[in-house]
């Protein structure tokens, strides 16, 4: 098995594995969107703390600490290297988690997806068409819901069909149904417990009917109850509309029970360790001999 290569690999290639898992999971086309990373490595700048003119240059003369300090930035390096050689191909109506240790790469993926970021190297590419900025097609849901306090929760809804120059009173109302916040559409966001804040932040994202959902952590600060609830509750939507939907988690129960691919990145930069084939049905049963030997294998993995 190679480090890229899903663990249950034939000699099919591996969007052909994808497609026939996508298929197996939905068990009908999906109008989910096809993803392909090809060669993807990605780089921040880095900035030096460096005092320049002619008093600092004299500091350094005369005060070892000073010129000590000068050393120590200036032989920091450029950039940061973050993400190295990722390859991934994911089918339509696929459900993968992104599991690796903080500050691994795994958001800047999400980034580079919603066409937030362009990749320093190598190509992202969504439905054939390269990704070059961000559209309503591909929405991204951040673990915190970041709703405008002085808007109603269907007036946050309504925010991405109001930026396209259209008002779509039924999708927003429908969206609001789907996360069951439609008794709830008239109030602020100051009134809503996390939870349901959470929920007006995924109805937003689910307004513009996504064809990739991107979800950064978006549970990450709920208490375990309603942790529990909205997985279920985003299980359920992807069932049903047949998205694509790629998620963020350190989380390796929470990233078992919802996908249908889980991929374990290395440490900064991160390269793909291994992905892995979690099969059909397993996610509904954490006790299961098979779901708690992914388990224990992805914390090994991890380094845990």
């Amino acid at each position: 098995m190679t480090a890229s290569t899903p663990s249950t690999a034939s000699t099919t290639s591996a969007p052909a594995q994808a497609d026939a898992a996508a298929t197996s999971t939905t068990g009908a086309a999906s109008r989910g969107a096809r993803v392909r990373l090809a060669g993807i490595s990605h780089h921040y700048p880095l900035r030096h703390d460096v005092d320049h003119g002619w008093v600092p240059a004299l500091m350094r003369l005369v005060s070892p600490a000073a010129r000590a300090r000068y050393e120590a930035e200036s032989a920091k390096p450029d950039q940061l290297p973050v993400l190295d050689g990722i390859d991934l191909d994911i089918a339509p109506g696929e459900f993968v988690s992104l599991v690796g240790q903080s500050g691994c790469g795994k958001s800047t993926i999400l980034r580079l997806l919603s066409g937030l970021e362009t990749p320093s190297q190598g190509s992202v590419v969504v439905d054939g068409e390269a990704v070059t900025g961000t559209a309503p097609e591909r929405a991204l849901a951040f673990q915190d819901a970041t709703l405008l306090p002085w808007r109603t929760v269907r007036e946050n809804v309504a925010l991405g069909p109001q930026a396209r120059g259209r008002l779509e009173p039924r999708r927003v109302e429908a969206a609001l149904q789907v996360v069951g916040l439609r008794d709830f559409a008239d109030a602020y966001p100051t009134t809503l417990s996390g939870g349901m804040a959470q929920r007006a932040a995924l109805a937003r994202a689910l307004v513009n009917r996504p064809r990739l959902f991107l979800l950064d952590e978006p549970f990450g600060k709920l208490d375990a109850l309603t942790r529990l609830t909205l997985q279920d509750e985003i299980a359920s939507l992807w069932a049903s509309q047949g998205f694509t939907a790629v998620l963020v988690t350190h989380d390796v129960e929470e990233a078992l029970r919802l996908s249908n691919r889980v991929i374990v990145l290395s440490e900064r930069p991160a390269h793909v360790v291994e992905d892995i084939r979690v099969p059909e049905g397993l996610g509904r049963d954490e006790a299961a001999p098979e779901f708690q030997r992914l388990r224990r294998h992805i914390l090994t993995l991890l380094g845990r």
